[in-house]
């Protein structure tokens, strides 16, 4: 996301060059994404810092690595809170979800979303496609939203989320994005999503308890919290059966 003008002023996502050019960045195949143009990949610090240099504010991913774009690698879980859910409450959920999760055979990893809420990324292995994989996250949602209505809601939208936790799948469609782990986001206060480990996260305060001002810190911990991520993939064939969610397709 780009902030010309700062967050105060327009706010705009960008997925493609267009016009301009950014030292350092990538442009891929177009032909991962027919009928657009190339998607952008920053692999290294001079694009990083061109991307900066274009006020870019937040980085967005996708869950799939370009080598093999239509098998996702990851889902994610964005534990959004509706209007008059205390911090406490969020916390909760996400160690609920956790526990689903862990049950399911599952090592889900947590970060704040800087923002209001937090994401709870799942590694798995690169066997299905996306729309298998996005319908087994809504089965996900909605099993936390039957077991414990009070405090889940399966739907969007803010009038169906009063005093409850929307578990977002909707980030784990094709071409869906999620902020990447480390962005500042373009809201007031300049939060930033920070990885953090499990046992953490009691003393966390909310979404954006780390910001522009006080990240830097952080930032000397750095994977700690994530260690053993690349090693914990999954398939989801097996959880997506006991959810009787859609049947894989390998």
């Amino acid at each position: 996301m780009r902030a010309p003008d700062g967050i105060a002023g327009a706010l705009f996502f960008q997925k493609h060059l267009e016009r301009i050019t950014l030292p350092g960045v990538i442009q891929l195949d177009p032909a991962l994404d027919p009928g657009h143009a190339s998607l952008l990949e920053i692999d290294s610090l001079p694009g990083l810092m061109g991307a900066v240099q274009m006020n870019t504010l937040e980085l967005h991913t996708w869950n799939a690595r370009h080598d093999r774009i239509e098998r996702p690698d990851r889902f994610v879980i964005d534990l959004d809170p509706g209007d008059g859910v205390p911090w406490d409450k969020v916390q909760e959920a996400a160690l609920l979800t956790r526990t689903l999760l862990t049950e399911l055979g599952f090592t889900p990893f947590l970060k704040t979303s800087g923002g209001k809420g937090l994401h709870v990324v799942t590694p798995i292995k690169r066997l299905h496609d996306w729309d298998t994989v996005k319908g087994f996250t809504k089965q996900l949602t909605e099993h936390l939203a039957r077991l414990m209505p009070d405090r889940f809601s399966a739907l969007s939208g803010p009038k169906n989320r009063v005093g409850k936790i929307y578990p977002d799948y909707l980030r784990n469609g094709r071409g869906a994005t999620t902020v990447a782990a480390w962005s500042a986001r373009a809201r007031a206060g300049i939060g930033v999503s920070v990885p953090i480990g499990w046992d953490e996260l009691a003393a966390v305060t909310g979404g954006a308890h780390w910001h522009l001002g006080n990240v830097e810190e952080r930032l000397r911990v750095g994977a700690g919290p994530w260690a053993g991520y690349d090693k914990a993939a999954v398939s989801i064939g097996g959880p997506a059966k006991q959810l009787g969610a859609v049947r894989p397709r390998v």
